[in-house]
């Protein structure tokens, strides 16, 4: 594969989606590629370059993780623990919830939180102010009974972390992870980040143009509180060397069986574009005969994945500052790489003709603490939208992403309620409706999310 064919791929991927800046680094047979696309900002522009430091929002988990374990195979964190062992200030809304979850359930999104609304201190608040108030986060089901993507739990892992080294996170996870690891182009402070080349986040407007995405990181802006669950922002170079460190033996920082055991599935997905299963702070896919470890991440007009093939000692890393398409162009990229340099090849599968009266049972609200989604039908066609709460946005002074509009759905083939986005900056994601005992349509996944539908929803 050359380097030529991944460039022209890249520059028509970042045009097709119209990217201002798209890196790609790819990591295969030992050798790295690295490709880049654009600017850095529409208004004051500087080319893109594999040291542009990008806004990783959730792939920081990976490291939070990693951190964890590290922990763990030191002796000083038992990830079978309840939290309470590490933290024993916890309250949740569900006291004996609080007594049972355990660390593991933390790092596979199995402690049934919430998504996280939780502002600490007007935005800027510690991850001892963000525990202080999860009691006012709701559970949606019981610990260790379904994963539940929870920005939240990860948030909570970091306190964790703060607890058992004594340390402020960001600085126990330099000391635990960044450092050893050789990662020096991977920050959390923005006073790191402004003296350095890096990329602005920009939202598509109603008319189509590109603005500034404000606050640089995701809602809420700054907040410390959400570090260890979306914080940090690094570059393909240091993405691809954070490859590189969890295809090895540990390098010293852990035992390389502690690496492999992050990549074992500890709890089942369904229909999820996530993937099939979660290991320990990673996504488990099948693709086209091969096994990846991965995990994406969407914060405000910036959005990163990062998929790992171990048996093939492979990665791909896309960083892209748009959106909401700059999660399609990741997709599209991961996917040609996949293809052109493993042979592994990825294809959505087609829903079936639309129903009816399907759709009508479907159709309704569904939430979560800080977000929506609205299943329409106009008997033609079923269709799915996803915004922020519009309660939540008058209550914050800072911009917000802007809403998915409703994009069409399809039901895929089988007796489940699994379906699949066709149309919008989502296409392609995949998730399922779930009934209760009755037969009554309850709730959606989408993202590995379960939004709850709401009691007026028919």
């Amino acid at each position: 594969m050359t380097q030529e064919k991944l460039t022209e791929f890249v520059a028509a991927t970042g045009k097709e989606f119209d990217i201002p800046g798209l890196a790609v680094g790819v990591l295969a047979d030992g050798r790295e590629t690295y490709v880049s696309h654009g600017v850095t900002s529409v208004d004051h522009p500087l080319p893109v370059d594999e040291h542009t430091l990008f806004h990783l929002a959730s792939v920081t988990k990976t490291f939070t993780a990693t951190a964890l374990m590290r922990l763990v195979a030191e002796g000083r964190v038992d990830l079978t623990a309840p939290v309470r062992r590490y933290v024993p200030e916890l309250v949740l809304a569900d006291e004996s919830a609080a007594e049972r979850i355990t660390v593991l359930n933390l790092l596979n999104h199995t402690a049934g939180l919430d998504w996280n609304l939780i502002d600490t201190d007007e935005g800027h608040g510690s991850l001892a102010g963000f525990v202080a108030k999860l009691a006012g986060l709701p559970q949606i089901a019981p610990p260790g009974a379904r994963a539940s993507y929870s920005q939240a739990g990860y948030n909570l892992a970091g306190r964790v972390i703060e607890k058992v080294t004594g340390r402020p996170y960001e600085k126990a996870l330099s000391t635990l992870v960044l450092e050893p690891a050789g990662l020096r182009n991977s920050f959390f402070g923005r006073d790191d980040v402004m003296v350095r080349r890096f990329a602005v986040g920009h939202n598509r407007a109603d008319d189509g143009t590109l603005r500034f995405a404000r606050p640089w990181t995701s809602w809420p802006a700054g907040a410390r509180g959400n570090n260890p669950g979306g914080g940090l922002a690094s570059s393909t170079s240091d993405l691809l060397r954070w490859a590189r460190f969890q295809l090895g033996d540990g390098g010293g920082v852990l035992p390389a069986a502690a690496l492999r055991r992050m990549r074992e599935q500890t709890v089942e997905l369904r229909s999820s574009t996530l993937g099939d299963g979660i290991g320990i702070g990673w996504f488990r896919r099948g693709v086209g005969g091969v096994r990846t470890i991965g995990h994406g991440g969407s914060g405000n007009g910036q959005f990163a994945e990062l998929l790992i093939v171990p048996e093939h000692d492979f990665a791909v890393v896309s960083l892209a500052n748009a959106g909401p398409d700059g999660y399609n162009a990741n997709q599209a990229v991961v996917r040609w790489a996949l293809e052109h340099y493993l042979g592994a090849v990825e294809r959505d599968p087609e829903p079936i003709p639309y129903d009816e009266a399907r759709a009508r049972q479907v159709a309704g609200r569904y939430e979560i603490d800080a977000m929506y989604l609205d299943v329409a039908t106009d008997g033609s066609g079923l269709t799915l939208g996803v915004g922020i709460k519009p309660e939540i946005r008058a209550a914050s002074d800072e911009e917000m992403p802007p809403d998915y509009p409703p994009a069409a759905i399809g039901f895929l083939p089988g007796a489940g309620d699994d379906y699949i986005i066709t149309g919008g900056g989502l296409t392609g994601q995949r998730g399922y409706f779930s009934r209760d005992d009755a037969g009554r349509v309850v709730g959606v996944d989408l993202a590995g999310r379960l939004f709850g539908r709401t009691p007026d929803a028919g």
